[in-house]
C-alpha cells in the first residue's frame, strides 16, 4: 500500500502546503536511502500478474529465512514508499505481510502480519486508496473503521492488534492482498471497468 500525501495503498489528500511538501521531500529522502543500503529489493508485481489472484498459503516454517525475508520486504516497501507490503507482491504466494503506517517514523508502528486473521471490525470509512501493483490508481473504498486482527509474528508467536482509520484501513488492505483480493475488486463494476480500461491503455502504450 503506498503513502499518498496525506501519508497513504489510502487516504484523503492533503492540502499542497510547506508541510506536505517536507513530509514529501522526508519521505522520498527514506525512500533513496533504502534503496543505496538494502541488501536486497524484490521487484514489485503489476496487477494482472497471477500471483496476485491467487490465496497464499500458511506459513508453517519459522526461522532465520523467513527473517531475511522480512526485512527484505520492509526495505522493499520503503523503497517504493508504501506502508504496507505482501508478499504475493513481490511473487512469493505466502500468508505474509508487514505495515508500517509511519512509514519508518515510529519503530513502534512496524508490524509483520504471519497468517493473519481479521477476528472483528466495526464502523465504515469511505476514503481514497492505492495499490503498489496497481500505481497511478487511486479510487475511494469503503472499510471498516476499526479492526481487530490475530497474527504471528516473525518468530511465531502469536498476537493481537488493534487498528482504527488508516491503521485499519492498511491491515485490511494487505489482508486482502494474502486472499487474492485488490481494492479494486471492491469497486462498483462500472468504476472497476473504467479502471481495467486505463490499465489496458497504459499496457498498450508501454508505460505499465
Amino acid at each position: 500500500m503506498p503513502t499518498s500525501a496525506a501519508q497513504t495503498e489510502s487516504t484523503t489528500r492533503e492540502p499542497d502546503t510547506s508541510d506536505a511538501e517536507a513530509r514529501r521531500a522526508a519521505r522520498q529522502a527514506t525512500s533513496d536511502a533504502v534503496r543505496l543500503t538494502a541488501p536486497k529489493l524484490h521487484e514489485v508485481l503489476k496487477y494482472p500478474d497471477p500471483v496476485l489472484v491467487r490465496k497464499g498459503e500458511r506459513v508453517t516454517e519459522f526461522g532465520p529465512e523467513l527473517a531475511t525475508l522480512v526485512e527484505e520486504m520492509f526495505d522493499t516497501m520503503y523503497a517504493a514508499q508504501g506502508i504496507g507490503l505482501a508478499a504475493p507482491q513481490i511473487g512469493i504466494s505466502k500468508q505474509i505481510a508487514v505495515v508500517d503506517v509511519s512509514f519508518k517514523e515510529r519503530p513502534e508502528d512496524k508490524l509483520v502480519l504471519i497468517n493473519p486473521v481479521v477476528l472483528e471490525q466495526e464502523g465504515s470509512q469511505v476514503e481514497e486508496e492505492g495499490c503498489l501493483s496497481l500505481p497511478e490508481i487511486r479510487e475511494k473504498v469503503r472499510r471498516a473503521g476499526w479492526v481487530k486482527v490475530r497474527a504471528q509474528n516473525a518468530q511465531g508467536e502469536s498476537f493481537e492488534v488493534e487498528g482504527e482509520e488508516l491503521l485499519a484501513r492498511c491491515l485490511l488492505h494487505e489482508i486482502d492482498h494474502l486472499n487474492g483480493i485488490l481494492f479494486i475488486d471492491h469497486l462498483s463494476r462500472l468504476k472497476r471497468d473504467l479502471v481495467l480500461r486505463r490499465i489496458k491503455k497504459l499496457q498498450r502504450n508501454g508505460e505499465w
